[in-house]
């Protein structure tokens, strides 16, 4: 196994990555889990190559390098801002071909104009895929939001247990339809085939007893930390669960709802489609909408081409430590990625980082480049 990239990418990415400013890091093949665990959601963390260590501890094949790069930095307490690149494999289990291939990208952690670096992530990122052969006519740039969809529900005054699981499904299209027909029709089921002391727990929302208990049931029943969810993930949603079940949301609400998500346009268009739902409907997306705006702005300036990038209102991304902008680029016609990003001003202290840091990143998908470029067997 070797961890190094096929030449004309090592040389072209390489070379763009240092003229952006980004110093290269390396990061261990085999990482720690629990911080992919505790922060990446189900869908990368069913993926996982897992092992334990001598010691007992949760050992993975390096799934991504945002994880590893993040945890480096906060180790070793550089100034900030800061930009990091990569490039190397990564494993994960997929449905068809090979668990390991080739990633690089840039990670930019603490430029306090998050404006700013928006766009140089989606500037760059494309400026990768030039790089490395791909033609830009033949790409579709898709562009989302999450925190415009979160300034959209609490606009629309939804109870917080709804807010945050409809943030939760951002990103899963079946998911989010499934939330939206149960808003409609006020009913999520009932904890009343859960366990009496699970449920009695989840009546009386006691979070730090049911976490413990469920905790308890799950080293009992010999369940791995990767089966699912954690325990205090499950505590919260059973918790919620009452809390939904409870609510239903009148026809108007949930009509701006839908027609919010139903939101695909050109990017260069999307501010005043915004607008014009925000003004009919009476509805305040605050300092939300204006940062689109000011992002839009921005990413003119970095050269981005408003009009070959669409914003879909409904896209986010499968990983949980999102926070704001996410976006990907394919292949006209493809559903794989070539490369893909986003915001993550919550991921470093959840790391251990001592204050927030605001932070936004990309990675390319070298092996689908190279298939997409003819480029895919040679190797350095």
């Amino acid at each position: 196994m070797s961890d190094t990239a096929p030449a004309p990418f090592q040389t072209a990415l390489g070379a763009l990555f240092e003229a952006r400013g980004a110093r290269r890091v390396h990061a261990p093949i085999i990482q720690p889990a629990d911080p992919y665990l505790d922060t990446a959601g189900e869908a990368l963390r069913r993926r996982i190559f897992l092992t334990r260590g001598e010691a007992g501890e949760h050992l993975c094949l390096r799934p991504d390098f945002t994880i590893p790069v993040c945890l480096g930095h906060v180790g070793a307490g550089e100034a900030l801002p800061r930009r990091y690149s990569y490039l190397g494999l990564v494993f994960r289990q997929r449905p068809s071909g090979p668990g390991e291939f080739f990633q690089a990208g840039i990670e930019d952690l603490g430029e306090a104009n998050r404006a700013t670096a928006d766009a140089r992530a989606l500037a760059d990122a494309l400026a990768g895929l030039a790089a490395c052969g791909v033609d830009p006519a033949g790409l579709d740039i898709v562009l989302g939001d999450q925190g415009l969809f979160e300034a959209f529900l609490k606009a629309l005054g939804l109870p917080d247990g709804w807010q945050r699981r409809l943030v939760r499904t951002f990103g899963h299209d079946g998911l989010l339809d499934a939330a939206l027909k149960s808003l409609a029709t006020g009913g999520v089921g009932t904890l009343d085939r859960l366990d009496p002391e699970l449920a009695d727990l989840a009546r009386r929302r006691e979070e730090g007893a049911l976490t413990r208990t469920i905790r308890t049931r799950m080293e009992e029943a010999g369940l791995p930390p990767h089966a699912g969810r954690s325990p205090g993930e499950v505590a919260v949603r059973l918790i919620e669960k009452l809390a939904v079940a409870e609510a239903r949301l009148d026809d108007a609400p949930l009509s701006l709802l839908r027609q919010f998500l139903a939101i695909d346009c050109p990017l260069g268009e999307a501010g005043d489609r915004l607008r014009g739902l925000a003004e009919s409907a009476d509805l305040d997306l605050g300092r939300a909408a204006v940062f689109f705006e000011t992002r839009n702005l921005a990413l003119r300036a970095a050269g981005v081409d408003l009009s070959s990038v669409r914003y879909r209102a409904a896209f986010g991304r499968p990983i949980d430590y999102y926070t704001g902008l996410v976006f990907e680029a394919r292949l006209k016609g493809s559903d794989e990625p070539l490369a893909g990003g986003g915001r993550y001003d919550r991921l470093l202290t959840m790391l251990g980082a001592a204050a927030p840091i605001p932070a936004v990143g990309f990675a390319l998908w070298l092996d689908r480049i190279g298939a997409a470029t003819g480029q895919a067997g040679d190797k350095s």
